[in-house]
């Protein structure tokens, strides 16, 4: 998701949300939540791939370490089983 889609996607949100229909309410909680989530994997990739500790990660997002590593260590594990197969 780029930037000036990020940014319009925020916009058409914050309009809803003041929405008096219940669903358009809900569903716009549904769609932020899915937002939140694909930053929070893309920040974290981002993070462990500079060096970053699961702690330090963990310590930003106010979570416990071993949230953090059990919700994003698959995600790493599985990018780089990928990259060890590109190299065959």
């Amino acid at each position: 998701m780029h930037d000036d889609e990020m940014t319009t996607d925020t916009t058409s949100m914050a309009g809803v949300a003041a929405s008096d229909d219940p669903g358009v309410g809900l569903g716009t909680v549904r769609a932020l939540r899915t937002l939140a989530d694909r930053l929070e994997d893309v920040h974290v990739a981002s993070a462990r791939a500079n060096g970053w500790s699961w702690q330090a990660i963990a310590d930003v997002l106010q979570v416990s370490r071993q949230a953090v590593h059990q919700k994003h260590s698959q995600r790493e594990a599985a990018s780089a089983a990928r990259k060890d197969g590109d190299d065959v």
